[in-house]
């Protein structure tokens, strides 16, 4: 299997005029295009997210985003890292995502989580129920939209979400629709909704002892409902900073905000594609970087190393 390189755009400050904003957004997608990523992310977020930013930082609307994207590149998936359930109806995402699909002619992907922040649903006065009811939400969403996926006219009564013999035309160019990713690694729910819905899933990394365990639930919950386990591509945030040499270290682990560097281990993409060869080993296939830290294209050209480097790992 080929693994999944995945470029994250979850940063819009580039200190240039609004007018400007989107143009060196195209940019570093296409420097992404160039150097071998084969997914293209962005968040969905209203506001920018502690960790990146300020709130107050400038955040495009993300499936306006990605049509226009998909008009600029030609390869790349498209997906949001992750839609937050409680920010539309799931019908209408259904064919949101669906129109992604034709405009990029068969790229899209639909990714999809429980939705975490509150700031943003008080800002917007969107609901925000407690977690359970937002994972029961992800869960008839995704039922919503599978059967949009494909089926000619569904029809779906949940307790929160219902269609009535809903058409979705034109139908996703991808044969069986937009694989779908689910974003998080709880243990108790999101897993078990991995196992029932996903295509791929999402992880934020950590001590490889808990990503195992991880694993092993999932296995557990793809096999009690006969699914095979492999079928779900495992995925999780790239812990390196790319660097030149390591005399960049300290200055580019200085540009990080602090809550955030310890997620980061600055590297060469030689000592990068060394530090992701056990990830591989350990049945993940794939990896997000972010422009967070690949805020350039020629720092987006420095991954390509590392995507070079990994081309002939397969995984585990």
């Amino acid at each position: 299997m080929q693994l999944l390189f995945g470029y994250h755009m979850p940063n819009y400050t580039y200190g240039v005029p609004d007018d400007q904003l989107f143009d060196r957004h195209v940019a570093l997608a296409k420097a992404a295009e160039t150097a071998g990523f084969n997914l293209l992310t962005v968040m969905d977020h209203l506001y920018q997210i502690r960790g990146i930013g300020p709130e107050e930082q400038p955040m495009l609307e993300a499936y306006t985003t990605l049509g226009a994207l998909a008009a600029h590149t030609s390869k790349v998936r498209l997906a949001t890292l992750v839609s937050g359930v409680t920010y539309r109806n799931p019908a209408l995402l259904a064919k949101q995502v669906t129109t992604l699909d034709v405009i990029s002619k068969g790229r899209a992907m639909l990714g999809l989580g429980a939705a975490w922040n509150e700031d943003e649903h008080r800002g917007y006065g969107f609901d925000f129920p407690p977690i359970g009811k937002r994972m029961d939400r992800l869960e008839e969403a995704l039922s919503i939209a599978k059967a949009m996926f494909t089926e000619e006219r569904p029809s779906f009564e949940g307790r929160y979400y219902r269609i009535d013999r809903a058409l979705n035309s034109p139908r996703p160019i991808q044969p069986g629709g937009p694989k779908i990713l689910v974003g998080g690694g709880g243990e108790q729910r999101t897993l078990r909704i991995v196992a029932r819905f996903a295509d791929y899933s999402h992880w934020f990394g950590g001590p490889m002892e808990d990503l195992n365990r991880k694993h092993g639930l999932l296995d557990r919950y793809c096999e009690e409902l006969g699914r095979d386990p492999d079928s779900v591509v495992r995925t999780v945030g790239a812990p390196v900073l790319l660097v030149e040499s390591e005399r960049e270290a300290a200055r580019r682990l200085d540009e990080i905000p602090p809550e955030r560097r310890a997620m980061f281990r600055p590297a060469t993409p030689t000592q990068a594609a060394e530090i992701l060869q056990p990830f591989v080993e350990n049945r993940f296939g794939g990896f997000t970087f972010s422009n967070q830290t690949l805020r350039t294209p020629d720092a987006v050209a420095l991954a390509g190393d590392v995507i070079r480097l990994l081309a002939g790992a397969r995984v585990a």
